[in-house]
């Protein structure tokens, strides 16, 4: 099937070629992560993990993340409550960035009892006050990322995005749910259809994005101009390209069978190690063990070993033997 949906998104004066993007996932999109996706999908937008403006500005040296040129375009999410200390520290990431991302919309507890992330959708001056010193102190577009709201009766994302465009921003994200649904429930992509020809900027829509068919019906159901995808890259390198794929081209490419998602974790995991060193790379790969064997027989008792499993050989012979009785 081939579609007539938007191929590229005008962010600021960047074009970028892909209606996808690779969403932020703190301690998840390292600079290993973003690598890897992007030998699949030369033309994606990629999002660092989120960033405290605050250490940021205290410690520049330290906290800001590892990147270069190949993984352009990519957009560098800052958090923070605070409009100086937010615009010094998009002043600190410019050089490195395409875009500067504002984090409105990370619901954990942490986060929003520090009064950023998804609790300043509760203040919206705040948040616009923040964009606009963000947007006064680079020369790159400024973007937003926020939910439907703090709460089911409490949904304002349509004024919210309305304020962050007139405060300067050149696109946000949407992630179809409220603060207070976690990632419990569906996404509500059809509730994005509301902002449709409510603001001028393109809009992503985000949230439950997990294959090429519902990146499809996200868009159709969204009327957004991309998708941001996140938590289903993490056991998937491929996925960003099928869906690219698919909604360029109408191709749906097959899925990776296991014998393609072992050799993906493998090399995963071997980059992880040669970027963090074996031990350190070894546990800090732990989250993703459960992405990529997700689904298979057994799958909760060679979770367990490879995520208690320091030794590289160890962890090799496990992959050996799940690949052996899965086919």
């Amino acid at each position: 099937m081939q579609n007539t949906l938007c191929k590229k998104i005008n962010i600021g004066n960047l074009t970028i070629n892909s209606v996808a993007a690779l969403a932020p996932l703190a301690g998840i999109t390292d600079y290993v992560l973003r690598h890897l996706i992007r030998e699949y999908s030369k033309t994606c937008l990629i999002m660092t993990e989120m960033i405290s403006s605050e250490a940021l500005v205290q410690k520049p040296d330290c906290n800001i993340s590892y990147t270069d040129d190949a993984e352009a375009p990519i957009s560098f999410q800052i958090e923070g409550h605070k409009p100086e200390l937010m615009a010094k520290s998009a002043k600190l990431l410019e050089k490195k960035a395409s875009v500067i991302d504002i984090n409105m919309g990370c619901p954990i507890n942490k986060i929003v009892k520090g009064n950023d992330g998804c609790s300043l959708m509760k203040n919206p001056k705040l948040a616009k006050d923040i964009v606009t010193a963000v947007k006064e102190s680079v020369n790159i577009p400024v973007t937003c990322k926020f939910r439907l709201g703090w709460s089911l009766d409490s949904k304002n994302f349509i004024e919210f995005a309305q304020l962050m465009q007139e405060a300067g921003a050149s696109a946000v994200t949407v992630h179809a749910r409220t603060r207070t649904q976690l990632y419990s429930g569906k996404a509500d992509w059809s509730e994005l259809s509301k902002l449709k020809g409510e603001i001028d900027i393109p809009f992503y829509a985000n949230g439950d994005i997990v294959s090429p068919q519902t990146a499809l019906e996200s868009l159709e159901l969204s009327k957004a101009d991309g998708i941001a995808i996140g938590r289903a890259a993490m056991g998937d390198l491929s996925l960003i390209h099928r869906i690219e794929t698919y909604i360029n081209k109408g191709i749906l490419l097959p899925e990776p069978d296991l014998s393609e998602k072992i050799s993906m974790l493998k090399k995963h995991l071997d980059a992880e190690i040669a970027f963090r060193g074996e031990e350190t790379g070894i546990k800090f790969f732990r989250k993703f063990y459960p992405c990529y064997i997700k689904n298979i027989r057994g799958g909760s008792v060679y979770r367990y070993r490879l995520v208690t499993e320091l030794n590289y050989d160890n962890i090799l012979n496990i992959l050996k033997e799940i690949l052996h009785n899965g086919q």
